[in-house]
This record gives C-alpha cells, sequence and structure tokens, in this order.
C-alpha cells in the first residue's frame, strides 16, 4: 500500500489483492511480478505465496487481502487511487464475493477516486450487472496492441462512470481504434532491462484519434531502460490530459 506513487496518473496505490499470471503479450515484462520476487527474498507478509511457474513466478500467487480492505477509509485527504498496481481485481481466482467487498470500500469513500484496470475484461463484463458501481469508480482495460482491441468492446457495457483505456506497454499500433463511449485514453512506452520498442508513430496515431473524438488524451513515458529515460514529450508538449472532475482532482 502507497499513500503515495510515482505513477504520472494516480496519487496513490492500494493492493486489497496481490498475485497474477500472465496473460497476453502486455505481460511479459510485468513490473509487479519481478518487484513480488524481491519483495518476497525482503520478508513481505503479503508476498509469500508463489504463483504457477509457467504463468507466475515467487511470490505472485493470487492473494486475497481482507485485512487491506478498510485501508483508504483512513485516507481523510481526497486523492486518487489505483487499485491492485500489484494484481488483477478480475483474475478468477479473487472471488466475486470478494470483488463486491472492494467495491464496497469505494463506496465507502466517496472522497475519493478509484482507478481499476483490468486485462481480464471477460470476467468484467460477467460481473458487472452483479455489482453496485459506485460513482467514484473509474473503469479501465489494457489495450497494448491490435489484438487486445476487443477488450474495448467489454468495457463498453460496463456501467462505470469513467471508462478509460491503458495502452501502455503500447507494443504496436491500434489503427482503426474506436474509442466511442471512452472517457480517458492513457498510453506509454516500456521501460526496463528489456523493454521492448515504442514508434512516434503509434502514439500520434493514437492522440489524434483521441483529439478528434474530443477523449482525454495522457502521454505518460516513452520508456527505455528506465521509465524516465526519454522523457514526456510528444510534438514538443507534455500530454497529461485527465477526465471529468473528480473528487480528488
Amino acid at each position: 500500500m502507497a499513500d503515495r506513487s510515482a505513477i504520472e496518473w494516480t496519487q496513490a496505490t492500494w493492493n486489497p489483492t496481490t498475485g497474477c499470471d500472465k496473460i497476453s503479450t502486455g505481460c511479459d515484462n510485468c513490473y509487479a511480478l519481478n518487484l513480488a520476487g524481491r519483495l518476497k527474498t525482503m520478508g513481505s507478509p503479503k508476498y509469500q505465496r508463489d504463483g504457477d511457474p509457467r504463468t507466475s513466478g515467487p511470490g505472485f500467487g493470487v492473494t486475497m487481502h481482507p485485512d487491506a480492505l478498510a485501508i483508504p477509509l483512513h485516507w481523510k485527504a481526497p486523492r486518487q487511487i489505483f487499485v491492485n498496481s500489484m494484481s488483477d481485481l478480475f483474475h478468477a481466482q479473487v472471488s466475486a464475493t470478494f470483488v463486491r467487498e472492494v467495491f464496497d470500500t469505494i463506496a465507502a469513500a466517496p472522497q475519493h477516486t478509484f482507478q481499476v484496470l483490468t486485462k481480464r475484461s471477460l470476467r468484467l463484463a460477467r460481473l458487472a450487472d452483479t455489482l453496485s458501481w459506485p460513482d467514484n469508480l473509474w473503469m479501465g482495460v489494457s489495450v497494448e496492441n491490435a489484438a487486445a482491441l476487443s477488450r474495448i468492446d467489454d468495457l463498453r457495457h460496463v456501467p462505470a462512470a469513467v471508462k478509460f483505456l491503458s495502452c501502455e506497454p503500447l507494443l504496436g499500433p491500434l489503427t482503426g481504434i474506436d474509442v466511442d463511449g471512452i472517457d480517458w485514453v492513457i498510453a506509454g512506452g516500456e521501460s526496463g532491462r528489456h523493454h521492448r520498442p515504442i514508434e512516434t508513430s503509434w502514439v500520434a496515431e493514437l492522440r489524434d484519434v483521441c483529439n478528434h473524438a474530443d477523449v482525454p488524451f495522457f502521454f505518460k513515458q516513452w520508456g527505455g531502460r528506465t521509465p524516465k529515460a526519454k522523457g514526456r514529450l510528444l510534438d514538443g508538449r507534455v500530454w497529461d490530459e485527465m477526465p471529468l472532475s473528480s473528487p480528488a482532482a
């Protein structure tokens, strides 16, 4: 749990679940998996369960943490909170009951804006009608390349107040992307020792689609060996547009 975050588009992180499994190309260099292994070695109690070595790793077994549910209720100053930076709330091993408990916490903390992001859009769509959707919950899906575009259709049918896309790491062009019904788009390049390249044309094309549709566009980074290696400028400026006003704005 972090009451401050270095992620440019949020202000804090909250992990009521930890652990995950790789399911698509965007997961190949997962920062959370690598961090979980280090946290296990350091003795962090939340990261002692190992995941399947074929899709996960040491310390990254999916685990629900009921004792973490109330943490945001103790943060009085409004802020934007990224939910599960170290997991995926809609992983199959996270029970529907626990997902509802997370949503209940979000509803009980209306001073905050909660940003939930998933690659498991099919489960999100299947559970959507069984959940109560508070106005301070923003729901997003990861769209790292054209193969992941179908996740947007699943998101479109979810009754979230704000629907967003995280095109990070952007691994290919998203030519033909439809942002109808989408309220915000984040994009960024991959960072780390094995980072994959990003093309300026991919980002510019996505930015232009958003501008044409009047959808706020946030460019997080070009990436490289480190997240800050190549900065954030696109066509000579920083793109840090956000959707709507929120309690944490």
